[in-house]
Order: structure tokens, then C-alpha cells, then sequence
């Protein structure tokens, strides 16, 4: 796993040590701020392949980002080789106030320091620390303040994930294996009715707590670099295309010989 620590900056002289909550909250800021979450290969004509093996060539070596079930599924394999113990649980996101559907986003559960910590590297904009799962008061974060919710006409296998009072996703305790999203993931990936295939995007935080994204669609003419501050302010420019491959490059570290085009 050097290559994967290399990957997120968090190798030599930086390496994170025994596994810890200290550790794992440094790993999880160093995958959010290197690894961006992003859908180009589903409109670069690339599969998505939800085996370790495939998910650490793609982040590690092609030096590439993905969505959930990839970063997720990639980082689950970096903390087990590093000594957690971790579980692979199904999430349903939040559509305002309804869940979606059953393993619509991969999340983790890891026990360090005695706790269960719900570790996500892999939903774009959301907490940049682990959060304590058993913890129902306000868990301060520099992305805001979350709150897990036991589900009410629940058995205690369902949790709620709230972030600055807005429900995430709807979180199943049961632990899963990666091939059970591979459905979900299919459809995520092909379905025209899945936000995925409708746009293009690449997104991570900046240094200064705000968001660059690069997104775009035939319709909407192109590429737009997606700019948002701190405060929630953001701008916007239309690139062409020699400027959106360098866009690529210059923020994600993404080489690419042609842009990738949504409908």
C-alpha cells in the first residue's frame, strides 16, 4: 500500500502508523483532498469494475478518482491492509426528504480505538472527518455540524446521516460484500434516468475549504469550471476544449487525449 499512501500524500515521511481514529481521520482528509470524485469514465466509454484489484489501478496507478462504489471501495482495501477491521455498508441517498433506493452509495464502517466510525471518502461534499456512529449529539466537522439519527419504526440496523440539518443518506448497518452493489452500480453507470450518465463531473475540496468542479453537457455547451468559496459563493466559466483538458490537469491531475461528453 506505499504507492496508495504515495497517491493521497500521506506516504514517508508522512505515514499514518498504527491504526488509530487519529490515523484514520489524517487518511480520510488526505483521500478527500487528492482524490476526486468523478464520473469521466462512464462517458469515456471506460468500465466500471468493482474489484480491489481494478478499483487500485484506476486511483493508484492511472492516478484517476471515481464515485462512490470506487473510492469507497478502494479506500475499504487501503485501511484493511493498513490493520482496520472495516465493513462495507449500503446507504440510500436523500432526494429532499425521501431516501432512494437500496445501495444507491457505498459507505464504511471502521473500528479504531475501541469506537465504530462511519468513514466516507466518497459522496463529494460532506464531512472531511470520520464520524462516531454511536455518538446522536452534534459532531462538529470543518464542513459543518452532522448528526446520525437512529431510524424511528427501526430495529436499530438503519441510521440517518445529517449534515447542517440536511438528511445525506440513510445508512443499513448490515455489512455487505463489494459484488452486491455491482447491480446498482450497473444502473448507476447505463440507466439514462441516472444523474451519471447525464452529466460529467470532477470535483474535490480546495485548500481553503471551498470546491473546484469541472462539469458539463452537450446541451448546456460544454465544460464550466465550477469555483465555490468557503461562504457558499461561487463562479463560473465556460471553457473550451483545449482549456478544459488543461482544467483536468492543472486541478485534479487528470491526463486526458479527449474531453469525455455527457448527452
Amino acid at each position: 500500500m506505499t504507492a496508495y499512501l504515495a497517491r493521497i500524500g500521506a506516504g514517508p515521511p508522512g505515514r499514518p502508523g498504527r491504526p488509530g481514529a487519529a490515523g484514520l481521520a489524517r487518511l480520510q482528509e488526505a483521500h478527500l483532498d487528492a482524490v476526486p470524485f468523478e464520473n469521466l469514465g462512464i462517458h469515456l466509454g471506460e468500465p466500471v469494475v468493482l474489484e480491489p484489484a481494478a478499483l487500485l489501478e484506476k486511483i493508484v496507478t492511472r492516478r484517476r478518482g471515481g464515485f462512490c462504489y470506487e473510492l469507497n471501495g478502494a479506500f475499504a482495501a487501503l485501511l484493511r491492509a493498513l490493520g482496520y477491521r472495516v465493513d462495507l455498508l449500503a446507504a440510500r441517498v436523500f432526494d429532499g426528504l425521501r431516501p432512494g433506493p437500496p445501495f444507491d452509495h457505498l459507505a464504511l464502517r471502521v473500528e479504531a480505538d475501541g469506537a465504530a466510525w462511519l468513514a466516507d471518502v466518497g459522496f463529494g461534499r460532506f464531512t472531511r472527518r470520520p464520524l462516531l456512529l454511536d455518538e446522536r449529539g452534534p459532531q462538529h466537522d470543518p464542513a459543518g455540524v452532522a448528526v446520525v439519527v437512529p431510524v424511528a419504526d427501526d430495529a436499530g440496523t438503519r441510521l440517518d446521516v445529517h449534515l447542517d440539518g440536511e438528511p445525506q443518506y440513510r445508512l443499513d448497518l448490515r455489512p455487505c460484500l463489494l459484488t452486491d452493489f455491482v447491480p446498482t452500480c450497473w444502473w448507476q453507470t447505463t440507466s439514462p434516468d441516472s444523474h451519471f450518465t447525464r452529466a460529467t463531473t470532477c470535483s474535490r475540496p480546495t485548500p481553503d475549504g471551498g470546491r473546484v468542479t469541472l462539469t458539463g453537457t452537450r446541451a448546456t455547451g460544454g465544460t464550466r469550471l465550477l469555483r465555490t468559496a468557503p461562504d457558499g459563493t461561487r463562479t463560473e466559466e465556460l471553457l473550451g476544449a483545449e482549456a478544459a483538458l488543461a482544467a483536468y490537469r492543472t486541478h485534479f491531475g487528470i491526463v486526458l487525449e479527449r474531453l469525455p461528453t455527457a448527452p
